[in-house]
């Protein structure tokens, strides 16, 4: 992709990248000829930095790019983009754990790398990544988990590899061990070393049992010392004259198959109307009754077929700290599944239907604007269309 073309904010991170992975190398002598932790706020365009940076080294692929399931046609869409030349069948998703297709850039979700997922991960090692992309990478905070023992060897395999992440915990320095071993093996010593000096990792004792603890946090000066040296952090608040008004995205999902199959007859009925509307001929005295009915049909189906990717989604937005954002909705099927997602993760919420009296709509917004813990506001499009201003919330989504 042009510099130019990507913006200032966008071109400048990726020159900085590229000029801090060389620093990194010479500090850690690390194996890789680049890694780096990459914190962008969202919003910043991290995806398409991410994609720069990769196409610079392009001569070196096959790239794999490790994503949430919920995120895997975006990055595509993304890729296709910003790298017109890529090819039809250049870019590979894998969409199951037999899948083991080879091409030039592979996407991988989350959701497959699981302990069953044994030919995946072979066809995987084969293709040999020389250069490997992970967004979301607070998804390998757990040691134990599958996911983190898979990705890991396939990291410190490649040549080069980025970490991307809206999250980087910096509070909770537990959760970023497994992300800095990926890229620099023992740098920060081993897990016990980093607990002790990092995580005030200690033993707890109840009766004769014990625990070990490594909740906590110390020496943050120094963590925070060492971390600027192979983390790039970039704030919304750094760049906010450089960013347009308002970004739009599309977020395609997949379909439970007879979800898709109900939607995809209606929508032939749909056809066959309209084409019997065009030529004059109509089975029915009432045809645009007919028509509307069967559009109301389908946006109903269309809400329940989404409310499983949607519900996906929120918990995904709600991995990054401290973000607040809006949902909006028609269908009460979705305003529930939202709902029903806010609550899964334990995350504070506000929620705007037409139920909740006009009285109490103010102080629902007051509390959603003000109060830190109260993340996702859960909106009705009739009844808090007009009403509500955002403020603080820099993220809108209508499902």
């Amino acid at each position: 992709p042009n510099l130019i073309t990507l913006g200032p904010h966008i071109s400048s991170a990726v020159i900085c990248n590229l000029s801090q992975s060389l620093c990194a190398i010479d500090l850690f002598f690390s194996p890789f000829a680049w890694v780096l932790i990459w914190s962008v706020q969202m919003g910043l365009g991290k995806t398409v930095q991410a994609i720069a940076v990769a196409y610079a080294f392009r001569q070196e692929w096959p790239l794999l790019v490790v994503v949430p399931s919920s995120l895997k046609y975006p990055w595509i869409e993304e890729l296709e983009r910003w790298i017109p030349e890529l090819q039809p069948g250049d870019v590979n998703l894998v969409e199951n754990k037999s899948h083991t297709i080879s091409s030039k850039v592979t996407v991988l979700g989350y959701g497959l790398l699981t302990t069953d997922a044994r030919p995946l991960v072979e066809a995987l090692t084969r293709q040999r990544f020389a250069v490997v992309l992970v967004d979301e990478s607070h998804y390998l905070k757990s040691r134990n988990a599958a996911r983190t023992k898979i990705l890991v060897p396939l990291v410190q395999s490649a040549k080069r590899a980025i970490l991307l992440t809206g999250t980087p915990a910096l509070g909770r320095p537990e959760e970023l061990f497994m992300q800095i071993d990926a890229l620099y093996p023992r740098s920060f010593g081993t897990w016990t070393d980093y607990a002790k000096k990092f995580c005030n990792g200690h033993y707890r004792y109840f009766g004769r049992r014990r625990q070990w603890d490594s909740r906590g946090a110390s020496n943050l000066e120094e963590l925070h010392q060492r971390l600027s040296q192979i983390m790039i952090r970039r704030l919304k608040a750094e760049v906010l004259s450089q960013l347009p008004p308002k970004i739009r995205q599309r977020i395609p999902f997949d379909l439970p198959k007879e979800a898709a199959k109900e939607a995809s007859a209606s929508f032939a009925k749909w056809e066959t109307l309209m084409k019997g509307l065009g030529s004059g001929v109509v089975a029915t005295d009432n045809p645009f009754t007919q028509v509307m009915g069967l559009v109301t049909q389908m946006y109903k189906q269309t809400a329940i077929a989404k409310a499983g990717a949607v519900k996906d989604y929120i918990k995904m937005m709600l991995e990054a700290e401290q973000l607040k954002f809006l949902v909006f909705a028609h269908h009460l099927t979705m305003l529930q599944a939202c709902t029903e997602a806010v609550i899964e993760a334990k995350a504070g919420y506000i929620r705007i239907d037409g139920s909740v009296p006009s009285s109490e709509r103010i102080q629902l917004v007051h509390k959603f604007q003000s109060d830190p813990e109260t993340r996702v506001a859960i909106l009705s499009i009739q009844a808090a269309g007009q009403v509500f201003t955002h403020g603080r919330s820099i993220t809108q989504h209508i499902p």
